[in-house]
């Protein structure tokens, strides 16, 4: 294959089997895996110039490794951004992307729709280091607008969110934080990087959890930041160098052979998604149902603009609240409880008592995540099973 380069030009899936790839003296086909914490320098000088930046080179796997580094550039290939860092979890990419950019005194205003870590981050986190914080309701880009303060430095939200599969008009949303001189900070992980490119509509820093769709089979933890070279270069490296979130090597590897199936596997499960969506929507015992391709989503036009495809969840409240949701989950086969997502298997959680349980009710009313929510991450299974599955979940839910 060309350099990096000439990858370029190629088309995504191409990018996501080839982008990146170093080959050792052996000539490897699957990427090496160089599990080791340091590196050997030929000569003390050569140790001097890469501590000091001023020879390229590895020097500590805190710091950076081969084989991390391989995954870092293929994303960056597949998102289209300068420079990428991985990180040993989603949170500790949320986090870094946050901190490493502020100081006390800084302001962020962050839609309130947000993972319940993510928002510990924002609520919590961020004001015992003096960083005020504003939510606001995401959709509202009035709300964004007031806001802002001369303080203000970075913008964060999801789209589309968690559970509520809200999306928000993210071009609009850069516009304001520009005009403010704030940067967007977009956590993607729901859309992944095949149905939506943040940077597209203005995007400074896109974020993902790795442990979802891009692992995607529930192997392993990681997380990446994207950026452009200066912002990670000025901002992100050296946090991430001084703090230490480092992704191993090994799970840097599961995450580059999850690339590879990457765009098989989010177009089967949307394909699903969409499906049971619709299933789901004619039933009875359902009240709601929530996927953003629907005509019935609020924010339908939008998602059809900003997204190639409504995603592989689907969320939806059942009729009777945390008994008949519970009756519903726990009457399921082929569908397991769980609160991770974008997996092969088909994984389904009560948002309410799980993700989202450490919120007040009135806080996770605001959000809309009811006691009858459920939000399900659609696997690889075949669709019909996983509707007759919920089929017979909806038959426990109504037997009271």
């Amino acid at each position: 294959m060309a350099a990096d380069a000439a990858r370029r030009k190629l088309r995504p899936a191409t990018q996501l089997v080839h982008g990146g790839t170093t080959r050792s003296s052996f000539g490897e086909m699957s990427e090496a895996m160089f599990l080791t914490q340091s590196f050997a320098y030929p000569t003390m000088e050569a140790a001097e110039a890469r501590f000091k930046g001023e020879e390229p080179g590895f020097i500590y796997s805190r710091f950076s490794n081969p084989t991390v580094a391989m995954f870092e550039q293929r994303m960056c290939l597949l998102e289209g951004a300068e420079a990428a860092r991985a990180t040993a979890s989603g949170m500790a990419a949320v986090t870094a992307s946050m901190l490493a950019q502020l100081r006390a005194g800084d302001h962020v205003v962050a839609a309130r729709a947000l993972f319940g870590s993510c928002l510990f981050i924002v609520e919590n986190l961020l004001p015992q280091f003096g960083v005020a914080t504003t939510l606001v309701d995401g959709a509202d880009l009035t709300q964004w607008k007031n806001a802002v303060r001369k303080e203000t430095r970075v913008f964060f939200l999801e789209s589309p969110t968690n559970p509520g599969l809200e999306v928000y008009d993210l071009q609009s949303i850069a516009d304001i934080a520009h005009n403010a001189g704030a940067r967007l900070v977009v956590d993607n992980v729901f859309a992944t990087p095949m149905l939506q490119r943040p940077f597209e509509f203005g995007a400074d820093m896109v974020v993902y959890s790795a442990t979802k769709h891009i692992d995607g089979q529930g192997r392993c933890l990681g997380g990446v930041i994207l950026a452009s070279q200066a912002l990670i270069e000025e901002s992100i490296h050296n946090f991430l160098r001084q703090t230490g979130p480092a992704m191993s090597p090994f799970n840097a590897w599961v995450m580059l052979k999850g690339l590879e199936t990457l765009p098989l596997r989010v177009a089967r499960q949307t394909e699903s998604a969409s499906k049971i969506a619709d299933f789901l929507a004619e039933q009875i015992g359902i009240a709601r149902t929530l996927y953003p391709f629907r005509k019935d989503h609020p924010q339908a036009t939008l998602a059809r603009r900003q997204m190639t495809g409504g995603g592989t969840l689907v969320s939806f409240d059942v009729v009777g609240g945390k008994a008949a949701a519970f009756r519903l989950a726990n009457a399921l086969e082929v569908i397991k409880i769980s609160n991770n997502l974008g997996d092969a298997k088909s994984l389904i959680t009560h948002p309410a008592t799980t993700t989202h349980q450490r919120l007040t009710p009135e806080a996770r009313a605001a959000m809309g995540i009811g006691d009858g929510m459920l939000r399900l991450s659609v696997g690889l299974e075949d669709v019909d099973d996983l509707i007759d599955d919920l089929a017979a979940g909806l038959a426990a839910a109504a037997r009271g």
